[in-house]
């Protein structure tokens, strides 16, 4: 029986210390690691935005939300990838309806 696929909402936070260029190629290697594994939906780029308290003595920092379809277990290693990226702040994964 196949697993049922569910949708999800992808918030990341990259750090800006390494310059635009490497934003880019963090969201590129985020972005294609989703379109193997699951269905990517909705992109939105909210760009430099200042944080509401400094991470790693950075206080900008460059967000961008996306939504995708997957199944359960794909978030999980997404998770585990975001954790383990370097330039990567925060990131965070929910279920949406």
């Amino acid at each position: 029986m196949a697993k049922k696929s569910a949708s999800y909402e992808l918030m990341v936070v990259i750090s800006l210390s390494k310059g635009e260029e490497a934003v880019q190629n963090i969201w590129t290697k985020i972005k294609s690691l989703i379109e193997k594994n699951a269905e990517l939906g909705e992109v939105d780029e909210w760009g430099k935005r200042k944080l509401a308290y400094p991470i790693n003595y950075e206080t900008d920092a460059y967000y961008i939300v996306a939504g995708f379809t997957s199944t359960p277990d794909f978030p999980a290693e997404l998770d585990r990838v975001l954790n383990i990226t370097d330039g990567v702040l925060r990131s965070m994964i929910t279920v949406t309806e």
